[in-house]
């Protein structure tokens, strides 16, 4: 069960309900979706609560997604204000969570093409 973490949580809310041919539907299965944002170099079971199952790596990527989307936001609006004193790093983390938004966007996108090839499947 997926716990509503982010503007995404709506949109991949079927994946972790159904659970048991989802992780092997994103390529690389679950680690993949362990990798994104900040939350990179942690494994699997360190994940908390359901530590090892694909619903605790999906909300722990969630996780990492959406904080990654909020130091982003801070980095663009002290560099709008002018309060920052590396500006490079700003610019870095602000495409860090670009890239990030675009690796799950594509991940979700998998994954539900995945989904409807299972159920237009015939036995």
């Amino acid at each position: 069960m997926i716990v509503p973490v982010g503007g995404l949580t709506g949109q991949l809310s079927g994946l972790g309900a159904g659970g048991a041919s989802a992780p092997e539907a994103l390529p690389g299965g679950s680690a993949a979706a362990s990798g994104l944002g900040q939350g990179a170099g942690t494994s699997l079971v360190e994940g908390g609560g359901e530590s090892g199952s694909f619903g605790g790596a999906l909300t722990q990527a969630i996780s990492s997604l959406e904080s990654s989307q909020k130091s982003a936001d801070a980095a663009s609006q002290a560099l709008a204000t002018g309060n920052v004193k590396d500006p490079e790093a700003a610019i870095a983390t602000v495409e860090d969570a670009a890239l990030t938004m675009q690796l799950a966007a594509q991940i979700r996108t998998k994954a539900t093409e995945a989904t409807q090839t299972i159920f237009q499947t015939q036995v």
